[in-house]
């Protein structure tokens, strides 16, 4: 090698020594100071709070098989979302959906899986007590956490365990469980409405037609009364401007993203947005890949671009995070939920203030949930008794025909045996009483179907006051069968 070439290979060499040197002490300082400035900016608040409008994590909580809990987030996990990240991301109030995609004319399943998930909740929440709480109302929110706990707020996506028979009843007993939350369909349309795709989940799947159905705007109606927030996310757009004209409460879209930046039917267009302004409700931007770019893989300026340009149509009032964790592809510099402060970073960069900031990371979501939940009805509960359900939340039985009993603590003569009842996956029936052990119950008749279920023990007294208690339970037995 003669002397030319060796100097230029020395020359090539120091060059790429000086580079790495910049990269590491300029721009590594940049993002040190992004990072430290992107947690100065929580850390302000005396509460920071981030919230995100739609996870799938409860899916991966639940064996396959026996859709009973098994996996515990309070341990480290391969997740997008466990304990662990949340706490080291700062998201601490996790919207956690029960997510079914519907079993067509098999309204008992939909109940049983949906169950299923929410029950999963429940077993987390149990599993651990020091760091996750359900949460359903915003001082219990602020509460969790104030305590350092993790605020799980519960969900539903996709309502096909509603129909006809049992809408309305079950929908109250989901509200009792804690679902503050619903979205009438997933990408299947259904007995309440049209889904994304515009089709049923027969085997056929059949092309249907229209927006929502009678028993839609019953539901949503009723959801207004009781302080249950309507998910327009995987609605089909005739769905959608039949909501609009129903509701008379805010919206939100859990996990959606604007379709002028990638033509999705989960994406909504500017009329949509403009429409949601107007309601007053909130856009949870997802962080599904496939919903924010038509480039193989996102980043996450990408999904920030979709934050900018709402914040630019409609106002930063009407814009949140919708993350869709553990259930989708997420952009390739976002790890899991862990990182999410790297949201932040990208809108310091792009020179969002710390006001504006803080709204889009949780604060106008809560303000959707507060003011529905500000809606609701108050109703007169009986404090002079108390309902101890004989299987507890979660219990496992091995009888299809059991008998659903609850004893009476306080004043049983009280109660008005007329009114009073128990309602059992939506359906209501007419209690028995045993008043020498304080003791009301119901026998099962027809074999039970499926494995989840869900009990209600609804009780008056003579002066019109109601006192409720809800719980789930699962059969067990050779009848059931992997999914």
């Amino acid at each position: 090698m003669n002397k030319d070439k060796v100097q230029l290979l020395i020359l090539i060499f120091l060059i790429c020594i000086i580079i790495i040197i910049y990269i590491t002490q300029f721009k590594g300082d940049d993002y040190k100071m992004d990072l430290q400035e992107s947690k100065s900016i929580l850390k302000k608040n005396i509460n920071p709070i981030i919230v995100d409008g739609h996870n799938d994590t409860m899916m991966k909580v639940i064996d396959n098989k026996t859709w009973l809990p098994k996996v515990n987030i309070g341990r480290s996990t391969d997740n997008h979302i466990d304990i662990l990240k949340l706490k080291k991301g700062g998201l601490n109030v996790p919207f956690f959906a029960a997510f079914t995609h519907g079993y067509y004319e098999n309204t008992t399943k939909s109940i049983s899986r949906t169950l299923a998930t929410i029950n999963a909740l429940y077993w987390t929440e149990k599993n651990n007590p020091d760091t996750f709480k359900i949460t359903t109302s915003i001082k219990d929110i602020l509460a969790a956490t104030k305590d350092n706990k993790i605020a799980a707020v519960p969900t539903i996506e996709g309502a096909y365990s509603l129909d006809k028979y049992n809408g309305i009843e079950l929908l109250n007993q989901y509200y009792d469980l804690g679902i503050r939350v619903l979205s009438l369909t997933w990408n299947y349309s259904n007995e309440l409405g049209e889904g994304a795709n515009r089709i049923y989940g027969d085997p056929l799947k059949t092309e249907s037609k229209g927006g929502l159905t009678n028993l839609g705007r019953q539901v949503i109606q009723e959801m207004n009364k009781i302080g249950m927030v309507l998910d327009v996310s995987h609605l089909a757009e005739s769905t959608f401007w039949d909501v609009i004209s129903t509701t008379d409460a805010p919206i939100i879209a859990s996990h959606s993203g604007v379709y002028a930046l990638k033509e999705h039917p989960r994406n909504l267009n500017d009329k949509q947005l403009f429409a949601l302004k107007e309601n007053g409700g909130v856009v949870a931007v997802v962080l599904c890949s496939e919903f924010l770019t038509n480039n193989e893989q996102a980043y996450i300026s990408d999904f920030v671009d979709h934050i900018d340009y709402i914040v630019k149509l409609i106002g930063v009032d009407h814009v949140g995070i919708g993350s869709d964790f553990d259930g989708s592809r997420i952009p390739i510099d976002l790890k899991d939920s862990s990182q999410i402060y790297k949201i932040t970073q990208e809108l310091l960069r792009r020179e969002y203030g710390e006001k504006d900031i803080e709204k889009i990371l949780g604060k106008n979501l809560l303000r959707v949930l507060e003011q529905v939940e500000n809606r609701k009805k108050p109703r007169k509960i009986n404090h002079n008794i108390e309902i101890i359900p004989e299987y507890k939340m979660g219990q496992i039985i091995k009888n299809r025909t059991p008998i659903l009993k609850s004893r009476i603590k306080g004043e049983i003569s009280d109660i008005d045996v007329e009114k009073s009842r128990i309602v059992l996956d939506g359906i209501p029936y007419r209690l028995d009483y045993d008043y020498e052990l304080s003791t009301v119950y119901y026998k099962v008749k027809k074999p039970l179907e499926e494995r989840f279920h869900v009990v209600s023990f609804e009780i008056y007294n003579n002066t019109g006051m109601v006192k409720k208690d809800t719980i789930i339970f699962y059969i067990q037995d050779k009848n059931n069968s992997a999914e």
